[in-house]
């Protein structure tokens, strides 16, 4: 059974300072958050990253969390996580 996947954008503060944040639901539940990277700590090759700050029940990637270079991706690895989970 697809997921439907919807984003809703949000500023998060990281590093102290608001940054471009998105609340990713499938099927109406909150299943993760994505901050893009853009502080002045980050790595160049990691600017512009989508980071998983936050992954609930089976997007939970707490231990080794990942980075995304689209939303697109992010969508394809929640999809990914949550058909994994049946």
């Amino acid at each position: 059974m697809p997921f439907d996947i919807t984003f809703q954008p949000v500023k998060v503060l990281i590093d102290g300072h608001d940054s471009e944040g998105r609340l990713i639901f499938a099927d109406d539940q909150l299943t993760a958050v994505v901050v893009r990277l853009d502080g002045q700590t980050h790595v160049p090759e990691h600017k512009g990253r989508w980071h998983l700050e936050a992954g609930f029940g089976p997007c939970d990637a707490s231990i080794a969390p990942p980075s995304f270079m689209t939303l697109e991706e992010a969508e394809a690895w929640v999809k990914q996580r949550l058909a994994g989970r049946m």
